[in-house]
C-alpha cells in the first residue's frame, strides 16, 4: 500500500508518502506510529472488496456527526444516487483505532453492505474507499454535503426517502446527456 504520513494532502511531496505491506512492514519512506496504527484498518478494507484500489480515512465534520451518534447515513441526497449509492452507510462498532476487533468490525460491515464505498467508525470518522483516489475523494464530499443536508432537514421536519424507481430514472437521465457521474 502507498500511505500518507502526514493528514495535508493539498501539498503532499514524495517525501511523505511510504510504501507498506499489508502486515505493516514500511518498505519504503517512513510512518510515525499512530499511522501505523491504521494500516491494517485500510488492508482489511483491500482484502474485503477486491475492487478498491483506493482508502481514505477521514473525520469530516458532519459525517463524524453521524459516527458519534452511531447513526447510519441514509440515502436521501440525490448525488449518493449518481453515484450508484442506495443504501445507507453503516456504522462499524468502536474498539481501538487499528485493533483487530476494530478491522473485524470494519469488515464485518463491508460484508453485510456489499455495495457500500464507505463505513462510518463509531466514535472516531469515515473510512471510504474506491476504484482510484479521486473516485474517493469524489465520495467523502457527498457524504459530507449529505450528512450536513441531513442534519438541517431535521429542523424541517426530517429528510424524505426517494420514491420507488429512482436509481434506475436517475441512471437513464444520466444517459441520456451521456453522463456516468
Amino acid at each position: 500500500m502507498l500511505l500518507t504520513s502526514t493528514g495535508h494532502l493539498g501539498h503532499l511531496t514524495t517525501d511523505q508518502l511510504a510504501v507498506v505491506s499489508f502486515d505493516g512492514d514500511v518498505r519504503e519512506g517512513a510512518l510515525d506510529p499512530a499511522t501505523l496504527e491504521i494500516v491494517a484498518m485500510h488492508a482489511g478494507v483491500y482484502h474485503a472488496r477486491d475492487d478498491t484500489t483506493s482508502v481514505i480515512h477521514t473525520h469530516s465534520p458532519h459525517v463524524t456527526s453521524f459516527a458519534l451518534a452511531h447513526e447510519p447515513l441514509t440515502c436521501v441526497y440525490e448525488a449518493f444516487l449518481r453515484f450508484g449509492i442506495t443504501e445507507y452507510i453503516p456504522v462499524a462498532e468502536w474498539a481501538p483505532r487499528g485493533s483487530a476487533e476494530s478491522v473485524g468490525n470494519i469488515v464485518r460491515q463491508i460484508e453485510l453492505h456489499p455495495t457500500v464505498p464507505a463505513v462510518l467508525l463509531a466514535n472516531h470518522g469515515l473510512l471510504a474507499f474506491s476504484h482510484d483516489p479521486l473516485s474517493t475523494a469524489q465520495l467523502i464530499i457527498i457524504m459530507e454535503e449529505a450528512a450536513e443536508l441531513t442534519l438541517r432537514a431535521r429542523g424541517l421536519g426530517g429528510a424524505k426517502s426517494f420514491p420507488p424507481g429512482a436509481l434506475q430514472r436517475e441512471r437513464e437521465h444520466m444517459q441520456s446527456f451521456g453522463s456516468t457521474r
